[in-house]
């Protein structure tokens, strides 16, 4: 079953995508700097577009690319060349990203809060040239984005870029080892069009109030580079709690989206002290599934729609339910060729999107899979995400959904959050909500599942583990080492 919306060739959006393709050329990894200047940074010089606790113009911010492009040109970065950013949310990050670009560079984003010795494998898998990173940083630990004083260094070990792309990205690594993906300029500007044709979608004079990492596709394309594209202001909040995030949303009579991961969800519709804030038009997630009953307990609380959104680091965002219409549906974006083979979500691509060493099972004959167990609707065109394709297994012949077995576990009273694995035998890891006991975990879960659906063991932990970009880890391995004494 397939769902699919065309895009005019003569559209805007079409026109801007062939210009950014057409940059390409035959210079291995350029990408020419007009599609940063046309896309991302023009518009009115006074126009505010980012907020890092101050406001920051376009003629601050072009300023800014300008003396970066100037220090990485001075460095030896140049067309065709290869940088990795390993820096926090800032404004240096803003500045280096795009002055980057601006030179021609392919680009590699690495998450600061990795160790060391992840970055040296990772910086060995992309051959990257030069890095940026922090000398020195400051600000609170609770903070959505930091001070940052940058260097540039270079890896004599590092080369030119070998493809067109623009951008190289890490998957988020939340069932096993991330997959390096990457995206020419053609591929960012398509899916800025396919965000701007998104009805209820932050437009000019809104503000997109920022959670997700800027590193990760939901954060760098649907956040930040939709807000500068779009005219949109970006606003980072200056405390990641409840009562920080509501108070961003307070401080500015225009109208705020909040953009994250279901985790803030949870967090904002939880017992917290709510100021009335008319200014929240909705709250916008993506990155793993809603547990049940938190749209309805979000829409109660504020008043608003919790919208979801599905997409992948390989594409970007796939389908979206911005209003909360259709949960746990969502409906694919224009243009966006979507299709149910053997219950598995397959996604038209026009190449893959995967460098190095991948699964060549994965991209065959246009289409991605996705690994996501999915259905899509015949007549609505509707797509169910039903959870990852291998939660499907089998228990003394009866098969046995995962994601189901988790849902029902997430959704009990007494349980914040809760992930299910198979490890020789269904494993539940829980965190319970406060005076919850494991007797009544116990009783509620023999009450809702029968028992071949029910986990073997039961590990009750503080809190879950969770990859940098707030999604619940998926990894057997470090799940049980979270249960280990003094594991975290």
């Amino acid at each position: 079953m397939s769902a699919v919306v065309s895009q005019p060739a003569d559209s805007p959006v079409s026109q801007a995508v062939s210009q950014a393709g057409s940059q390409t050329g035959s210079q291995t990894g350029s990408q020419g700097p007009s599609w940063v200047d046309e896309v991302l940074l023009a518009g009115d010089p006074d126009e505010l577009c980012l907020r890092f606790g101050r406001d920051i113009d376009r003629a601050e911010l072009r300023a800014l690319v300008s003396d970066w492009e100037a220090r990485l040109t001075g460095a030896g970065l140049a067309s065709g060349g290869t940088v990795a950013l390993r820096l926090p949310p800032s404004l240096t990050y803003v500045g280096a990203l795009l002055a980057a670009w601006r030179t021609g560079a392919q680009v590699s984003l690495l998450d600061h809060r990795l160790t060391q010795a992840e970055v040296d494998r990772a910086l060995d898998r992309v051959g990257a040239r030069f890095v940026v990173e922090a000398t020195e940083v400051s600000g609170h630990r609770l903070c959505g984005f930091a001070e940052v004083v940058a260097g540039v260094t270079e890896r004599p070990a590092g080369g030119p870029a070998g493809t067109d792309h623009a951008l190289v990205q890490f998957s988020s690594g939340s069932t096993g080892a991330s997959k390096v993906i990457a995206r020419t300029s053609a591929d960012l500007v398509a899916e800025l069009g396919r965000y701007q044709r998104l009805a209820g979608y932050p437009r000019r004079g809104e503000r997109i109030v920022l959670l997700a990492s800027i590193v990760h596709v939901l954060g760098l394309v649907g956040g930040l580079l939709h807000g500068l594209h779009a005219g949109v202001r970006v606003v980072f909040p200056d405390r990641l709690t409840p009562e920080g995030i509501l108070a961003t949303v307070a401080a500015d009579p225009s109208p705020a989206t909040v953009l994250g991961v279901p985790f803030y969800a949870e967090l904002l519709a939880g017992p917290v002290d709510r100021p009335a804030v008319p200014q929240l038009s909705k709250m916008i997630v993506a990155g793993e599934l809603v547990r049940p009953g938190v749209p309805e307990k979000f829409a109660a609380a504020y008043g608003v729609p919790l919208g979801t959104m599905y997409g992948m680091t390989e594409f970007g965002v796939i389908a979206t339910d911005l209003l909360g219409t259709h949960w746990p549906a969502v409906l694919p974006t224009e243009g966006t060729e979507v299709r149910a083979v053997d219950g598995e979500l397959r996604l038209r691509m026009a190449a893959t999107p995967y460098l190095g060493l991948s699964d060549p099972t994965r991209f065959d004959d246009g289409w991605l899979r996705t690994k996501d167990a999915a259905t899509v609707d015949p007549d609505t065109g509707l797509v169910t995400i039903l959870g990852r394709l291998d939660s499907q297994i089998s228990i003394g012949g009866l098969k046995v959904d995962l994601t189901e077995v988790e849902q029902t576990i997430s959704g009990l009273p007494c349980v914040v959050e809760a992930v299910v694995v198979h490890d020789g035998g269904i494993d539940a890891y829980v965190a319970l909500a406060e005076q919850a006991t494991r007797d009544e975990l116990s009783s509620a879960v023999t009450r809702e599942l029968a028992p071949f659906k029910r986990p073997r063991r039961v590990h009750v932990l503080p809190r879950l583990p969770r990859t940098a970009t707030g999604k619940i880890v998926r990894d057997p391995s470090v799940l049980r080492a979270a249960t280990a004494p003094g594991g975290d």
